[in-house]
């Protein structure tokens, strides 16, 4: 069983940075694709970044690309994600999830297992 738990969520000024945690408490997961999703009040939950088991795969929603970067360490059955630039759209509790699809994706119904999430405010 994978159990995950986010963490490093926080309030942040615009332009700032946060750097969420991972760590998956169950059985290991070097053979998931691991995602990072957002869920802002009122809206759908939305695809943020992903990274494949093999670690040179990523693939990231356009409106992060080139302010996030996702990165995992499997030895320590963890999963990143480093935010810079961060702007007030980006507040939303954020969820990290796992699937058994080897590549990373943005398919939230493929992603069998979710965390609890961490909340990110980014104050203007």
């Amino acid at each position: 069983q994978v159990q995950l738990v986010e963490s490093g969520g926080g309030l942040v000024q615009v332009g700032g940075s946060l750097r969420l945690s991972c760590v998956n408490s169950g059985r290991t997961f070097s053979r998931y694709t691991l995602g990072w999703f957002r869920q802002a009040p009122g809206k759908e939950r939305e695809f943020v970044a992903a990274i494949g088991w093999s670690t040179g795969t990523t693939s990231y929603a356009d409106g992060v690309k080139g302010r996030f970067t996702i990165s995992r360490d499997n030895a320590k059955n963890s999963v990143y994600v480093q935010m810079n630039s961060l702007k007030p759209e980006d507040t939303a509790v954020y969820y990290c999830a796992a699937s058994s699809l080897g590549v990373p994706h943005n398919i939230k119904d493929r992603y069998a297992y979710w965390g609890p999430g961490t909340q990110v405010t980014v104050s203007s």
